[in-house]
């Protein structure tokens, strides 16, 4: 395998290891502080952008015959005309080539998660590509785990990290580095997954004198559930923001009464929780950061979840302008086969005292792992810590390697990279028809959009208008080595003139009205050879039978998913 030194440059028209960057540069309009206006420039770009995908991206074409779609390089020459700066990004694919060989020689496409991941193969071994095998035994996590510990949130929180080992404070550390908060300003815990920081701020608000819990989501979230489960079993008023069909943007008006409802009185005394996500990570849905400004004059305390955020979203969020009373992030899953991760809960040192004290589960310790290769790295770090002092590698030999190479590629090229595939994702897979008139994909939420997220939710219909159940899409993707999540849209308002189409679109699920749609989701690592993988995957379905021969392949069986209650 031939590998580029580093002063290489791709050559024109390479698959592995050069994809394109967006053209088009600068924040987006969510990015914006609330009292900054985008410029008429940044306005021309956006407006260009997604003019420029639908003249480049197979104009007026479509395509009935799974077999007459163009090639990986055909396609490939499309994409780098709609977007000819794609060297801007050449460095992603060759962090990939170097350090997450294992998502090539696997053969699979992971479009199942949107986070960031903390580890790489290339830390646990030495390795020769060509003749690399993927062990299960790496399965587990190599090198730390983590054990559940009951306490007090308020108590730890004051302590901010007293008790923390070497390990713990390091890792903290470079978290808090790499997502741009101070210390000064914020103390951070340990936890499970999301659901338990959700859970653990909660237990510890002060919701028993009758504070409110407002949440801006557009999709089903076992996080949410938690804490609008606790928060009301606590004596909170429980509400959600509506997203309007069939863009599923926030209904503005309603959103805005719910802030701004009831007497201010003194802002020492809060209404309660405003939960913001910032964008939807089923969607790809980016909501405006005024949201926050606006909860915040209003005496609400401001909840972010951070969870969805792309690599280097922060460096543009602006947290010293928001300043926000609670944060959480998740490092929860790495790219591959190691699921090993955690959640985080910030929460702002001048908020603590308002907390209150009790005893909950779902904080967490990080525990190093003893195996060979932890020990190895452990000394070699030592070794190295003496000669040279560094502020990336952590003392006691843990490697945040992920962030590292995130940290070195900066937001324009992340931001440009993830544009410039999902909205390519997108134009292709309008372009799948039965018919003329009969499209096979129907996506939810935002189209071609310079602003959307790496995130899109779809479904998949027959020539008869019919949906094809999600979960069946999914494993028959499973079977062709591509993961596909699935989410439940909800929180849907129809205005008049779509009511018949509400009755048509919406199933019940767990006493709640929505959609159970597919998802798929880039990460920084996505490569157009993925998103390609997924287009070509989908226009099989042109094929009327393309199910049934492929749910006998591949043991699904579908007719168990065909019931579902339509309202």
């Amino acid at each position: 395998m031939h590998r580029l030194s580093l002063g290489d440059s791709p050559p024109p028209n390479c698959l592995h290891g050069c994809f394109s960057s967006s053209p088009f540069i600068g924040a987006t309009a969510s990015e914006h502080p609330p009292d900054s206006t985008p410029t008429v420039t940044s306005a021309t770009l956006r407006r260009n952008f997604a003019q420029t995908t639908a003249s480049t991206i197979f104009p007026d074409t479509h395509f009935a015959d799974p077999n007459s779609l163009p090639s990986l390089q055909e396609s490939f020459s499309d994409f780098i005309q709609a977007y000819p700066k794609y060297t801007d990004t050449y460095k992603i694919d060759r962090i990939r080539s170097d350090h997450y060989f294992h998502l090539d020689l696997s053969h699979h496409t992971c479009l199942d998660y949107i986070g960031i991941g903390l580890y790489s193969y290339s830390q646990l071994l030495n390795y020769d590509s060509s003749t690399y095998q993927i062990s299960s035994s790496l399965s587990e996590s190599p090198f730390f785990s983590v054990s559940p510990k009951i306490g007090n949130l308020k108590e730890k929180l004051l302590n901010d990290g007293g008790q923390e080992t070497e390990f713990e404070y390091s890792m903290k550390r470079r978290i808090m580095g790499f997502l741009k908060i101070s210390e000064e300003d914020y103390s951070m815990v340990f936890t499970a997954n999301r659901t338990s920081a959700f859970r653990l701020v909660a237990e510890s608000y002060p919701f028993n004198s009758k504070r409110k819990l407002l949440t801006v989501y557009d999709y089903e979230s076992e996080a949410v559930d938690e804490i609008n489960r606790v928060s009301e079993k606590r004596g909170a008023k429980v509400a959600a923001a509506e997203f309007s069909w069939p863009r599923l943007r926030i209904c503005s008006s309603k959103l805005r009464k719910m802030i701004t409802s009831g007497k201010n009185g003194s802002k020492k005394k809060k209404k309660g929780i405003f939960v913001f996500p910032l964008h939807s990570r089923v969607t790809g849905s980016r909501y405006p950061y005024l949201w926050m400004s606006v909860a915040q004059e209003n005496g609400w305390h401001v909840m972010i979840d951070a969870c969805g955020l792309g690599p280097k979203d922060m460096d543009s969020f602006g947290l010293s302008i928001y300043n926000p009373d609670f944060m959480v992030c998740s490092f929860y899953k790495v790219f591959g086969e190691n699921p090993s991760g955690f959640g985080c809960l910030f929460v702002k040192k001048s908020t603590i005292p308002i907390l209150e004290s009790s005893t909950s589960s779902g904080m967490i310790n990080l525990v190093p792992t003893d195996d060979p290769v932890s020990l190895h790295a452990l000394e070699h770090n030592r070794t190295q810590t003496e000669s040279e002092e560094t502020d990336d590698s952590f003392s006691c030999g843990i490697e945040c390697r992920g962030l590292d190479h995130v940290d070195s590629l900066g937001l324009v090229s992340t931001g440009n990279r993830s544009r410039c595939l999902i909205n390519w994702l997108v134009s292709a897979l309008y372009k799948l028809k039965h018919s003329t008139t009969s499209r096979l994909v129907k996506i939810y939420g935002p189209k071609v959009n310079f602003n959307r997220g790496p995130a899109i939710a779809f479904n998949l219909f027959d020539q008869k208008g019919e949906r094809i159940e999600p979960f069946v899409v999914q494993k028959l993707a499973d079977c062709s080595n591509i993961s596909l999540g699935q989410g439940f849209l909800k929180k849907i308002l129809f205005e008049e003139e779509y009511v018949e189409v509400r009755d048509r679109v919406l199933e019940k699920r767990k006493n709640e009205l929505g959609i159970s749609v597919l998802t798929a989701a880039l990460g920084f690592l996505a490569n157009f050879e993925d998103v390609y993988k997924l287009w070509i995957f989908v226009a099989r379905f042109l094929d009327s039978e393309f199910v049934e021969k492929e749910s006998v392949r591949c043991g699904v069986h579908v007719f168990e998913y065909k019931n579902r209650e339509v309202v």
